[in-house]
């Protein structure tokens, strides 16, 4: 007899992936026989969803309808894969509903099911994981960061074990199986849930998920592989660098667990105020203060800039405010681009008391 798996899911048939999910969710929860409900009922909707779950087979029913399923199930297929489902699920009372499901949507419905199975059989070795990345700030002097130099750090870090080489073993040691896993890694227990009980596997903690462990642990590093060291470490600066830009040091972080890749070290770069320059990226500003004749005659006036004294003109007439640019008196670019500019702003100072004659000979000039 044909079966209408929408409506036993109670979706549409234009539903999508999440909203038939859902569906089922809320429908096995409240058809479990653990909770009371129909046996038949969630059979049925297991196997419903076990179509409609699944992108190829919903595609071969929504075809030829469920007969294209009653020659093998609609759930198992050939048996039990570690992908498709298994059967003969117990529930608390000791009697198996002969359901089929599929563990990835088990996981996502009861939360961490793909690891708890343990997918495989086989061993499951625990990840060696990589070395934590570093933060650190470094404070530059003006001047240095615009001409770059090499700077040597020093701070404390994980560094691998040089007695062990990371392996967190005694020199010489045995290696042997774990007992309690066997040497696969995990280990199994039954686990109650709102299915039934369930046979659970999970990373053995006596040997970390390894499956083997050493008879001795390192006496430098004490079995972790890893010891806390000062570390001196010289840098480059590159020149042009500028406030919180930052320099990655490849593999200079902490070290890696069991051998594996060092983080990284990140320099966020601080630079001190100049009680003369002010940076504006790779250009510098100034300012420079004249006199009023040497803003109405005009005249030649030393000015400072990064790169040393230069002679700047000043022609006649110049107003205060007035902006004058050295071309290539600035900071260095990264990576060799040429030069910034070096920009001073002229301030005509304008006396505040003058005195008689002063006011005489302002008063006679017809300007």
């Amino acid at each position: 007899m044909a079966k209408d798996y929408y409506d036993i899911l109670g979706v549409s048939k234009n539903s999508n992936a999440d909203e038939i999910k859902s569906a089922f969710r809320k429908k096995a929860h409240e058809h479990h026989p653990d909770k009371g409900g129909d046996t038949e009922k969630f059979k049925e909707l297991n196997e419903a969803y076990q179509v409609l779950g699944n992108t190829e087979k919903r595609q071969r029913y929504d075809q030829f309808g469920s007969a294209a399923f009653d020659s093998g199930g609609a759930g198992g297929w050939g048996g039990f894969n570690g992908s498709q489902g298994f059967s003969g699920f117990q529930s608390a009372d000791g009697h198996s509903t002969g359901m089929n499901f599929d563990f990835e949507d088990l996981g996502d419905m009861f939360g961490g099911f793909g690891d708890m199975f343990g997918f495989g059989g086989g061993r499951n070795p625990k990840r060696s994981t990589r070395g934590r990345d570093l933060e650190m700030s470094l404070k530059l002097e003006f001047l240095e960061a615009i001409f770059g130099l090499e700077k040597e750090l020093s701070f404390t870090k994980n560094v691998s074990c040089n007695h062990c080489h990371g392996k967190g073993a005694e020199p010489g040691s045995k290696l042997n199986t774990c007992s309690t896993c066997g040497g696969t890694g995990r280990v199994t227990r039954i686990q109650r849930t709102i299915l039934g009980n369930i046979q659970a596997q999970s990373s053995c903690s006596a040997c970390g998920g390894e499956g083997q462990y050493y008879s001795q642990k390192c006496t430098k590093c004490g079995g972790s592989g890893l010891y806390r060291e000062n570390i001196k470490l010289k840098v480059k600066i590159p020149a042009g660098i500028n406030e919180g830009e930052s320099i990655r040091l490849s593999g200079q972080g902490e070290a890696g667990e069991k051998g594996a890749p060092a983080g990284d070290l990140y320099l966020r770069i601080k630079i001190n105020t100049h009680k003369t320059f002010v940076r504006d990226h790779y250009d510098i500003r100034t300012e420079a203060v004249i006199s009023v004749k040497q803003a109405i005659l005009g005249d030649k006036i030393d000015i400072e800039t990064v790169h040393g004294s230069i002679k700047l003109k000043i022609p006649t007439g110049t107003q205060s405010g007035t902006v004058f640019k050295l071309k290539e008196k600035g900071v260095i670019k990264l990576h060799n681009r040429g030069l910034g500019d070096h920009y001073v702003r002229v301030v005509v100072n304008i006396p505040a008391n003058l005195d008689k004659k002063q006011r005489v000979l302002l008063e006679n000039l017809d300007i």
